[in-house]
């Protein structure tokens, strides 16, 4: 009969042995992925206590999809730098849950304006940019039309560019999302042919740092 590996050994228990061995090596593992930095975090933040952009009414909510690439530059290239400027002059501004953020908020604006919803609208865009949304639904209502847009996924969001000016702060993000647009006749019927298409879009967020409301709002929107 072949010998078992664990005769010989006495009562020694080296199944545990092996066992812990695997543990340990299953932790290390996980403290190498979960411990990674970006180099943009600051101290912790009791739970609850989190201020100002981070807690804004604008751009909050829902994370970016499973599938969605972001991409944080690092600090330490030149647009890192700049934006440590704004991180260092707002304490309540983080790159990465910006990132999230303005997501959320592309998603918002989007279906705000194929629905025609101008409340939504006006708190999350520059005055400008309202008057423009809002003179592009006022056309389509006229023509006695609708339009109905699905967003089926954002594939990327990347922070391109970032300013700070005084005291106006600008970051600028591409978004590269699968759409579905449909203008609707008065009737709701679809006037053309359904179908998924890539866009990308530059979305240009602002804020004055000396701003007590904490809210980034649209100030430019041009394809990418």
């Amino acid at each position: 009969m072949q010998p078992n590996i664990f005769q010989g050994l006495g009562d020694f228990p080296v199944a545990l042995v092996i066992f812990a061995a695997i543990a340990v090596f299953l932790v290390l593992r996980l403290r190498s992925v979960l411990g990674k930095r970006l180099g943009f975090e600051k101290p912790p933040v009791p739970p609850g206590q989190m201020p100002g952009f981070n807690n804004g009414p604008v751009i909050e909510g829902r994370a970016l999809p499973p599938e969605a690439s972001r991409a944080v530059p690092d600090p330490r290239s030149p647009l890192g730098e700049r934006l440590m400027q704004i991180v260092n002059r707002d304490a309540q501004f983080d790159p990465p849950k910006f990132l999230d953020q303005a997501e959320t908020a592309f998603r918002m604006i989007v279906t705000a304006f194929a629905a025609g919803d101008r409340p939504t609208l006006q708190n999350l865009l520059t005055d400008s940019v309202f008057h423009t949304f809002d003179t592009a639904i006022a056309a389509r209502e006229a023509a006695n039309q609708r339009q109905r847009t699905d967003i089926k996924a954002i594939l990327s969001a990347t922070i391109e560019d970032a300013q700070l000016v005084g005291d106006q702060a600008a970051v600028i993000v591409r978004f590269t999302s699968d759409q579905v647009n449909l203008p609707l006749d008065a009737n709701g019927t679809p006037v053309g042919t359904e179908a998924v298409t890539e866009l990308t879009d530059l979305w240009t967020f602002e804020r004055n740092l000396k701003n007590r409301e904490p809210t980034w709002r649209l100030a430019s929107a041009r394809n990418g």
